[in-house]
């Protein structure tokens, strides 16, 4: 059989065997459609039977959460955690709090971390997990209540050298905090079973800031190879959580200015610079919309959500030098993609987990724009999770600047190697292949190597 019948096979069973699970078909086929260089030249993968074994979670766990609200009502929200490949460590991977959270967005975010967390160089394997529960406009007392329930069911699955859930959307210091007590409660155990932690008990300077500034940094490594640089770059970024507002702080960092923010109910741009102080004030202290930016910002201009042109994200359509989609998947698709080929801009580098279509992705290839694709762009979160982890076990506390530093040393090594990689399979300068082959590769050789499980 040809690489090419094999991956189509085994994309082909995958969907039959898993109905509904729209966003975890795009992410094993975006991941399976680039290996085909390697699975040419090495067919003891094929033989090994990797790409089938690879495809399914080694464990899927589901359960009831079911919490008192403020008005002595019983709610309940499903609970999720793939635990999808642990063959390099234990899995690591967010948890992601949000309404339209379901299992296949849990199982395309886990298979993602796989060759992410490979990436990074680090011993961590994928998982991902979740609920459908909402937090906002909830109250700090029902995010708590709900926040203990889930723990209660989900510290039967988890350990420091077992599983090691972080945060993701809707899953902040303050929920971190609330599940990593009620752990605590029930096992008696002061333990580094969760990251993103507060300072005071066991998280790692640099955390909040991680994802931000590494893809940052990504994008940097991307235009020193081009005999470039960020300084007097324009950068438009979307939405407004901890990824966007550090991607939007590094990005002042290094002499860039960073135009736009959005979030679910709209956009800003601020042709003078997204102001940080404000962004911080209205979405981490305030936790309120962004129509409050233009309140104080009078320059500044507000379009709400249902005013975007149809079929496109006014983001995208503001010119730029560099685009930060940092918001959520699928936020990015062919018509803004072409609105920002259209307005100029020369590199994508992706904050938040397959926020580009794959239509998207193909015309940015065919116009040579340059691409950091999130497994190896965004991996400076979990690459400071592990980091954390590291600090937890040695009982050991580093300075932000220690941190810092090896996250920035990190997301050169995962360029380099994504780099190299490319070139080894003759597509010098693809990322995306360089990223999910290496992925691939070290992940694959460790299943081959421990034998049928």
């Amino acid at each position: 059989m040809s690489v090419h019948k094999y991956i189509a096979k085994v994309m082909k069973t995958t969907m039959e065997s898993t109905p509904g699970q729209t966003e975890f078909y795009q992410a094993v086929e975006e991941v399976l459609s680039t290996l085909e260089p390697i699975l040419k030249a090495e067919p003891k993968y094929d033989q090994y039977n990797i790409l089938e074994r690879i495809v399914i979670p080694e464990r899927q766990i589901l359960f009831r959460v079911t919490w008192m609200d403020d008005a002595n009502k019983i709610q309940t929200n499903i609970g999720y955690r793939v635990q999808f490949n642990s063959a390099i460590g234990p899995y690591k991977g967010g948890l992601r709090f949000h309404q339209n959270v379901n299992l296949g967005i849990i199982k395309f975010l886990g298979f993602e971390q796989i060759f992410k967390n490979s990436l990074t160089g680090l011993a961590i394997g994928g998982g991902k997990g979740g609920s459908n529960f909402n937090p906002k406009g909830k109250s700090d007392g029902e995010i708590m209540r709900f926040c203990q329930s889930f723990m209660i069911e989900l510290s039967k699955h988890i350990g420091e050298t077992r599983d090691v859930p972080a945060g993701d959307i809707g899953v902040g210091g303050r929920e971190i905090g609330y599940m990593f007590g009620e752990y605590k409660r029930v096992t008696g155990n002061f333990e580094g079973i969760l990251t993103g932690k507060g300072i005071n008990w066991g998280g790692s300077l640099t955390r909040t800031e991680a994802t931000g500034f590494g893809s940052v940094y990504f994008a940097e490594n991307i235009l020193n190879k081009q005999n470039d640089s960020l300084k007097d770059k324009v950068a438009t970024v979307s939405g407004s959580g901890n990824v966007a507002i550090y991607t939007i702080q590094k990005l002042y960092d290094m002499n860039a200015k960073p135009v736009t923010c959005s979030d679910s109910r709209g956009m800003i741009y601020d042709k003078n610079g997204i102001n940080l102080d404000t962004l911080k004030l209205i979405k981490e202290i305030q936790r309120s919309s962004l129509e409050e930016y233009i309140l104080i910002h009078k320059d500044a201009t507000y379009l709400p959500i249902h005013k975007y042109p149809q079929g496109a994200n006014a983001v995208w359509a503001v010119p730029c030098d560099i685009a930060f989609p940092s918001a959520t998947q699928n936020e990015l698709n062919l018509k803004d993609m072409k609105n920002l080929y259209k307005n100029g801009c020369k590199l994508v580098c992706e904050g938040a987990n397959m926020p580009t279509t794959p239509e998207a992705i193909e015309f940015m290839l065919e116009k040579k724009m340059l691409f950091g694709p999130a497994k190896a762009a965004n991996a400076g979160g979990v690459a400071t999770s592990q980091l954390e982890m590291s600090q937890n076990a040695s009982m050991q506390k580093w300075s932000f600047a220690e941190v810092d530093g090896k996250l920035r040393k990190i997301m050169k090594s995962i360029f380099d190697l994504s780099y190299e990689t490319s070139k080894e399979f003759e597509h010098e300068g693809n990322l995306m292949i360089g990223a999910n082959i290496a992925g691939f590769k070290k992940v694959a050789d460790s299943m081959i190597d421990q034998g049928a499980v």
